[in-house]
């Protein structure tokens, strides 16, 4: 074993085995670009009467795919695992843009706009979130409280508030927010109203996140402090609430990443956010799809910061309790 392990490692580090990779990378993104030249003269006679560019384009394509494939379990399960995570997620969006090329896009139209949307649009995006998220933070600290307490009026107020926010869906607790303070003499203005809509409707779910959270720690550590003469509120911030943070964490990460996503809801009542951004920018020039898939790059983007830092966190979480 320890003998395999040694080969294992001198042919990971093999300079063959990396120009492989390179190889695996490159085929398959030039055979898809293939039709419209030799290879579409090759098959016209295969082909008859059939367009041949987009019939010998999707030929390519499956080519490129079955090289890929090949190459892939020849040459990448022989490197070490961080590699092989690598080289795989680089294909991977490889192929992502490649299918994005086929809708002809104008790349010098991305460019022009792409700042603008980063700028503004992300930019507002990130702001409504933060706020929301810490508003949403507190909301389910003081709703899951509530729940475990004895306290009947505590507890049917924070479970109508969870039931009712996460059974309505969000856009229209949007316009209801937008729309319906107004009827009662409280005009909001569009970014206050997203802001208070996704800390509600977030603060409902995190609700039952922190909920568990805090019921997973034992019963006999809160006697224990009870008996120490540590009062309630002490008891919850300094004993019970780092060690539930590990179970809350991750959950609350999620929850984050998906209210980025969802703030996109708020260019309904014109919040300047990313997505209103890219729909107004692509409508002006008909050009939509651009716009579209530029705004899901920097959505993905964003998560993907986030749940790096998710896991920064996580770590760093578990380590002090770790050495607690």
């Amino acid at each position: 074993m320890y003998h395999d392990n040694i080969i294992y490692k001198k042919k990971s580090n093999d300079p063959q085995f990396l120009l492989g990779v390179a190889v695996v990378l490159f085929l398959g993104s030039y055979l898809m670009n293939l039709g419209n030249s030799a290879l579409s003269h090759f098959l016209h006679p295969l082909l008859g009467n059939a367009p041949d560019s987009l019939t010998a384009r999707n030929i390519a394509i499956g080519l490129g795919i079955a090289a890929l494939g090949t190459l892939n379990f020849h040459v990448l399960g022989r490197l070490k695992f961080k590699v092989q995570t690598t080289v795989v997620w680089i294909e991977l969006l490889i192929l992502f843009l490649a299918f994005f090329d086929t809708f002809d896009l104008s790349y010098s139209f991305i460019l022009d706009k792409i700042g603008f949307l980063i700028i503004q649009g992300a930019a507002t995006t990130l702001y409504i979130s933060a706020i929301a998220i810490v508003i949403a933070f507190v909301l389910a600290l003081i709703g899951a409280v509530a729940k475990l307490s004895n306290n009947g009026l505590a507890n049917a107020i924070a479970s109508f508030y969870t039931s009712f926010f996460r059974g309505v869906p969000l856009l229209i607790q949007i316009y209801l927010i937008y729309l319906g303070l107004p009827q009662l003499g409280y005009v909001v203005d569009a970014v206050p109203a997203g802001i208070l809509a996704l800390s509600l409707c977030y603060g409902a779910y995190m609700t039952e996140i922190f909920r568990a959270g805090i019921q997973s720690i034992p019963v006999g550590q809160w006697e224990a402090s009870r008996a120490l003469g540590i009062n309630p509120f002490k008891t919850l911030s300094r004993v019970i609430m780092p060690q539930a943070l590990r179970v809350i964490i991750p959950p609350t990460g999620n929850q984050f990443i998906a209210m980025l996503k969802d703030s996109s809801l708020v260019s309904v009542i014109g919040v300047w956010e990313l997505m209103y951004l890219a729909k107004t920018q692509g409508r002006a020039d008909f050009r939509h799809l651009e716009m579209l898939i530029t705004a899901a790059m920097i959505y993905w983007a964003l998560s993907f910061i986030l749940e790096r830092v998710q896991a920064r966190i996580e770590k760093r979480v578990n380590r002090s309790i770790a050495r607690g």
